[in-house]
């Protein structure tokens, strides 16, 4: 399945990795051994190395049962195409809103760190490779242990948002600076802007609480009656609640007639096992409606069962890597696709839809000895539709999850037209995550900046509230 505007030569790597000389992948099979030397005798053990690229190490997302329940009723009015009802409620002391917290980061493939990609990289829908650096023997420095295994430091990936938690926070002054902005005749819209941007979500779910306190008026039916089309929705997305927003998204992607198939791959296929329990509990609190139900009226076959396996949140996070286990998987996944006539589906639905991140990585090293053919090859070859987006998205994630939403980030806006929602939904979701990574990976795939690229597809309000959330 080809998709056009893609490279052919991939992205290109991090500067300076690997060495040159070093671009071999994982060993061959059956010599998945440490580098002599390592660990020295007496079982010492490597202190943790550093952020890379001074990106700062940050707190991933709260431990499974952390969450609140249900929200309180009596805040967050209801959104267009959201069920009638009093909504969120007021903020509770503590910095969750709602029963839906705001994280600051996510920890790719379940709470451990990412690994930066050597020099290939694979986008969703072209088949691209990743190259592990190779492991400098000389040099134990270049070694952090990870649970019970090895992987190279430069490996190590702390990843950033471009919205940060602003310092001295005030949120009855925020209020009334909004209050002010949306005064009298007329809007000043740069002063909103220059708030919502440059707060944290939960710091704008209390500027949100302060409002009503403070004036008798919800904020959000306020920012409604004076803003319009794209700045009105992206402003209304940064003041939901981020699982809310996900909820909201996924219910409108099934809404009506068609189904916005890319839209559930998006946020099933590339989120924490948390992060979809929440999901899924929002959903049904906040409509009233199943999700797996939905997803079942409105998809279908290999697809469905994929989406419907994404929404169990039970995908293995166990960041340690079994090689043994990889090669099985790889050779498990050929004899299923390649290796015979026909395909085996449900086969590629249960290594995908429950493997860890790290552990897809390894066994798509493993695949490409094994069937002297890349992973992503072989799925273009054996499925076609929405349950190939998918499957590829999924593996994506495990090899380069910056890239993923690079590369939807481009295609919203590559061409005639802009796909608005797209654009918004991923630059207000990934804002507080990865969103510095995000630019890092557009700029090498592209070889243009994603701002110049927004300042180019947006214009007015809308333009200057995105560039200020993305950062020049």
């Amino acid at each position: 399945m080809s998709y056009p505007g893609y490279p052919p030569s991939g992205y290109p790597g991090f500067p300076g990795y690997p060495p040159t000389g070093q671009e071999s992948v994982y060993p061959p099979a059956g010599q998945y051994t440490y580098p002599a030397g390592y660990p020295p005798a007496g079982g010492g053990t490597y202190p943790a190395a550093p952020p890379n690229a001074g990106y700062p190490g940050a707190a991933g997302y709260p431990a499974p049962g952390s969450y609140p329940g249900t929200p309180q009723a009596g805040g967050m009015p209801s959104y267009p195409g959201a069920p009638t009802g009093p909504g969120f409620g007021v903020p509770p002391a503590g910095p969750a809103f709602g029963g839906y917290p705001q994280p600051p980061v996510q920890s790719y493939g379940g709470g451990g760190p990412a690994q930066i990609p050597g020099t290939w990289v694979f986008p969703c829908h072209m088949l691209r490779y990743f190259k592990q650096p190779k492991l400098n023997q000389e040099s134990p420095s270049q070694l952090v242990k990870h649970g019970s295994y090895f992987q190279p430091a430069a490996m190590v990936q702390y990843t950033q948002g471009t919205i940060q938690a602003a310092p001295n926070f005030d949120a009855n002054r925020d209020a009334e600076i909004l209050r002010k902005a949306m005064k009298g005749f007329g809007t000043d819209e740069q002063a909103i802007i220059n708030v919502v941007a440059n707060r944290s979500n939960d710091q704008r779910q209390k500027i949100k609480a302060a409002f009503k306190t403070m004036y008798g008026k919800d904020l959000i039916k306020d920012l409604k009656s004076e803003l319009s089309g794209n700045v009105e929705e992206l402003i209304l997305a940064l003041f939901m609640p981020s699982i809310y927003y996900d909820a909201w998204s996924l219910r409108h992607a099934m809404k009506g007639v068609g189904t916005q198939e890319r839209v559930l791959i998006e946020i099933l296929c590339t989120r924490t096992n948390q992060e979809i329990r929440d999901i899924v509990n929002c959903y049904r609190s906040e409509f009233g409606r199943d999700i797996e139900q939905d997803i079942r009226a409105d998809t279908s076959g290999h697809f469905e069962r994929l989406l419907i396996s994404m929404c169990q949140g039970n995908r293995d996070e166990n960041q340690n890597v079994d090689y043994q286990k990889a090669q099985e998987d790889a050779q498990r996944l050929y004899q299923a696709g390649e290796g015979r006539l026909g395909t085996d589906e449900s086969c590629f639905n249960m290594v995908l839809a429950s493997r860890s991140f790290p552990q897809l990585k390894a066994t798509v090293e493993a695949y490409s000895r094994v069937a002297n053919r890349d992973l992503l090859s072989s799925i273009d070859r054996e499925f076609s539709g929405n349950v190939e987006c998918g499957l590829k998205a999924i593996l994506q994630c495990a090899l380069n999850r910056p890239a993923f939403f690079a590369e939807r980030l481009y295609y919203s806006m590559k061409g005639a037209g802009t796909d608005d929602s797209t654009l918004i939904r991923i630059i207000v979701t990934r804002s507080e995550i990865d969103l510095v990574q995000i630019k890092q990976v557009f700029t090498q795939m592209y070889q243009k900046t994603l701002a110049s690229m927004i300042s180019s597809d947006t214009s007015g309000d809308y333009r200057r509230l995105l560039l200020a959330i993305v950062g020049q």
